[in-house]
């Protein structure tokens, strides 16, 4: 056996269908002689994201696969890896290696360069390693705080031969903490005993397959929840204790909850103070479960902690806090004011997300979807920047998974690669994203793949024909050189790619157009449309 076989059997048995890929790998023939489905992308980086957005959507039951050759190909990867580093998605990248002859300065090696952005990487120095090389980086994706995990194969060890006896392996079950008893008493305390509690569910309630045992938790004890950006989808935002997602930009009923929260129980959540969550405010007391101890305390003083898997975590809280209380606390009519803030807030959005202005107002995009979707068998993935700014408070998940909420690091482009990765992964459900100018300058020509492929995806565009939000960073350049200006018809690029595509210039166009493009998606063909709006950077936050 040589070692590119060692390395598709172990994937074989570890139940991997397909990997998304960018030639030249010698892993590939060996992938396809085992019956794996190889998707080859136009650019590296998509590939990554591919697998990127399969591993999300699957919300850690399976994991994506990504192949690239070795030298530039494991180059051009390397925004993506870091993407899936910032959001801690689970993903197995395999780049080539030059030959071990070759293995010198200036010759970009994976093995060194990745090392910060990956949650394990290893070079494979002899073809007989890959077994236990296989399995070490599957127990790493299986196993504590999800993350990109890498092994470099040199061509030569690809090709290497070592003694068929010596392959053995096994599929790797991975392991998950439960939270210490002591621990989990103390906070069961404390949320009892809180007058205004808030729950703050991020990531780690998705990939921990959490989300009953949240809304148990909230139900049992009346406690409003808000999700992080990454987060979103991870508790029903039709709940009537959903206060909505916080990112970048928020609802009104998280700020008004937060106001008067007299303490914070994050779970599932790294609590990292950046740009894209919201923040918690100073003074509140902060209780902090996550599965990785290097967050607990990392930005926020916390009075209280439970390092565990959030699922674990919340069943146990459940069971000790049902001992104290019974199955049900008394009601504190905070459904009520919950849903109250919520209708007081839409009112005030009204007239954005109907409008009938034109060019088309982009809320009145997402009201629309809102309404033509069926949130249960629908998965949202809106672009970073302005389109992800603009759905983040208003597009309503409604089921774990029906929002991928992606982008610390805010790579432009990712949702397309997220999204034909995401209906891989759920081949009967519809997949969305949503694309600005500057998203499909960057990846458009990958939309080929999709349709090569067979993966029906709805693609939208809104195309105000500027890189909107940059005006008040650099308003001289702005002013004297137009660099924020772009422009292009995206629509005849996509049907020169294969897309079924329309354009939509008025807004009583845009739900007839959203029908016509489901009726070709269960054709099979992805569509396209690409929306004519006014600029709009009045955010609800």
């Amino acid at each position: 056996m040589d070692g590119k076989t060692a390395v598709a059997k172990a994937l074989k048995a570890e139940g991997v269908e397909f990997a998304s890929c960018f030639p030249i790998n010698p892993l590939l023939d060996a992938l396809a002689a085992e019956g794996i489905r190889l998707i080859t992308t136009r650019t590296e980086r998509v590939a990554v994201g591919i697998a990127d957005g399969f591993s999300r959507a699957s919300l850690g039951k399976k994991f994506g696969v990504c192949l690239v050759q070795n030298g530039p190909g494991a180059e051009n990867a390397f925004s993506g890896v870091a993407q899936a580093f910032a959001d801690s998605v689970p993903i197995l990248v395999l780049p080539a290696g030059y030959d071990r002859r070759n293995r010198k300065r200036p010759l970009f090696s994976a093995d060194h360069n990745y090392r910060e952005i990956t949650k394990y990487v290893d070079l494979a120095h002899f073809a007989d390693q890959v077994p236990t090389l296989m399995r070490r980086a599957i127990t790493y994706l299986r196993s504590g705080r999800p993350g990109p995990v890498m092994i470099e194969i040199p061509t030569d060890v690809a090709s290497e031969k070592f003694d068929d006896g010596n392959f053995s392996y096994q599929p790797v079950k991975g392991w998950k903490p439960a939270g210490n008893p002591e621990d989990i008493d103390r906070v069961a305390e404390a949320l009892t005993k809180a007058e205004n509690p808030v729950i703050r569910a991020g990531n780690g309630i998705l990939y921990a397959d959490a989300s009953r045992e949240l809304q148990e938790l909230a139900e049992l004890l009346d406690i409003p929840v808000f999700t992080t950006m990454q987060g979103k989808s991870a508790f029903g935002e039709n709940h009537p204790l959903s206060l909505g997602a916080g990112g970048r930009t928020r609802t009104k009923m998280v700020n008004h909850f937060l106001e008067k929260a007299d303490l914070v129980f994050a779970v599932g959540s790294s609590c990292t103070k950046e740009g894209f969550t919201t923040n918690i405010p100073d003074g509140i007391p902060i209780i902090q479960s996550t599965i990785d101890e290097i967050d607990i305390g990392k930005d926020y003083q916390v009075e209280d902690a439970i390092v565990g898997d959030a699922k674990l975590v919340l069943k146990q809280l459940i069971d000790v806090i049902k001992d104290r209380i019974g199955t049900r606390t008394e009601s504190r009519n905070r459904k009520q004011e919950v849903q109250s803030i919520k209708a007081q807030w839409l009112k005030e959005w009204e007239h954005k997300l109907k409008s009938d202005e034109v060019p088309i107002n982009p809320y009145r995009v997402i009201n629309d979807l809102n309404q033509a979707m069926d949130k249960t068998s629908t998965i949202f993935i809106p672009e970073s920047g302005g389109p992800r700014d603009l759905s983040v408070p208003f597009y309503e998940a409604q089921t774990p998974g029906g929002f991928i909420g992606w982008g610390k690091t805010t790579t432009l482009g990712g949702s397309l690669g997220f999204a034909m990765g995401a209906k891989l992964a759920h081949p009967e459900k519809t997949v969305v994203h949503l694309l600005g100018d500057a998203g499909i300058g960057m990846i458009g020509i990958d939309h080929e793949t999709a349709a090569r492929e067979g993966i029906p995806i709805l693609t939208m565009v809104l195309n105000n024909s500027i890189f909107s939000g940059y005006d008040k960073l650099m308003p001289m350049a702005i002013e004297r050189s137009n660099v924020n200006r772009v422009g292009g018809d995206y629509t005849k690029i996509a049907e020169a790619l294969g897309y079924h595509a329309e354009r939509v210039r008025q807004p009583e166009e845009i739900l007839p157009a959203i029908e016509r493009a489901k009726g070709v998606l269960a054709g099979g063909r992805p569509a396209f449309l690409e929306i004519f709006t006014r600029v709009d950077t009045d955010f609800s936050r």
